[in-house]
């Protein structure tokens, strides 16, 4: 059987001879280095050394806490820059079936494809009409004051529970019957029990013939940015106060 030599440690010192380590200390930690083993006849002696080092053991790095707040920081950069894409990889999408760009064609109100050059003919200045947009959902054309079409058509869902939301042309707003939220000219709410953020607005990108929706960029990513800018300080300065 083998016998093992092995020096006095302190009484507080645990160490191993397999590898460098550290050693528990009740105020300091220790770094173990082994030393070569020695031949004694036909046993062997391994001697032990134990080397106090200069790291106390309070000041050893809390890797769990700082790797906990690396990721926090990375999911709420990630997540705004992965929203804020998804509409541009939809607006450079190459073109679908259902319109240019992979939009939807609007249809009017019994179902007829609709045409700019024919739609303003028979709607002027200040009208919002609502068509068949995206997905089947009711969408708002606006015509502007100048007799053109506007770039950006109004989805008329409510963002509170979903109800259609018509147009009342002596207020100038959207107001919702069911639970009174109203909405400006271009979609912002003015007033809940809505949440704080606009309808969906799409992209009309020709004026020539059919009129195609497209999701907008700005729209879709606004609450994103907003979300974002109010929220980057703090947790900047959560990660500077665990470093």
């Amino acid at each position: 059987m083998a016998a093992s030599t092995l020096s006095s440690p302190a009484p507080s010192q645990l160490c191993s001879s397999e590898n460098g380590m550290f050693c528990a200390s009740s105020s300091q930690a220790l770094m173990v280095k082994p030393t070569r083993t020695s031949v004694v006849g036909k046993d062997k002696g391994v001697r032990i050394t134990c080397q106090a080092a200069s790291i106390p053991a309070d000041r050893a790095p809390d890797m769990g806490k700082r790797q906990l707040m690396n990721l926090l920081l990375l999911g709420a950069i990630s997540l705004p820059t992965a929203g804020m894409l998804v509409p541009y990889a939809t607006f450079l999408a190459p073109p679908g079936r259902k319109g240019a760009g992979g939009g939807t064609v609007a249809k009017d109100a019994v179902g007829n494809d609709v045409i700019a050059a024919e739609w303003l003919k028979n709607h002027g200045p200040g009208d919002r009409t609502l068509t068949q947009g995206l997905k089947g959902d009711p969408t708002y054309l606006v015509v502007e004051s100048d007799k053109t079409l506007a770039t950006y058509g109004i989805n008329a869902v409510c963002t509170h529970l979903g109800c259609v939301v018509p147009w009342n042309a002596a207020e100038k707003k959207f107001i919702c019957p069911c639970h009174g939220s109203q909405y400006n000219n271009q979609g912002r709410v003015v007033r809940g029990p809505a949440p704080l953020v606009k309808p969906l607005k799409f992209l009309i990108p020709t004026l020539s013939s059919s009129v195609t929706l497209l999701i907008t960029v700005s729209t879709k990513s606004m609450f994103l940015i907003s979300f974002w800018n109010s929220h980057w300080p703090w947790l900047m300065q959560i990660l500077m106060m665990e470093r």
